[in-house]
């Protein structure tokens, strides 16, 4: 099982049964502006914050696997992390 999660700000998203249908939720998430939800991180600084998702692996039991950096939205840049566009 996978999760997607704003490491910034402790929220999580999912779960989704493939590390590809995680992946597809960040590739919409890109096409949402960054002052919109989910992308608006939910401090009261978000106009100068935004989110850092990365998605998270996880066993039957949830235990986290490993954490695999994914993309960073914020107003100024939308980065993908290295090596997420080979997915």
């Amino acid at each position: 099982m996978f999760m997607i999660e704003d490491e910034l700000h402790a929220t999580q998203w999912g779960p989704y049964v493939t590390l590809a249908e995680a992946i597809a939720e960040l590739r919409r998430r890109v096409l949402i502006p960054w002052d919109q939800e989910p992308n608006r991180a939910p401090c009261s600084s978000w106009q100068t914050c935004g989110r850092n998702y990365e998605i998270v692996e996880c066993d039957d039991a949830w235990n986290e696997l490993r954490h695999i950096p994914a993309l960073k939205i914020s107003a100024e840049k939308v980065v993908w992390a290295d090596g997420m566009d080979h997915f």
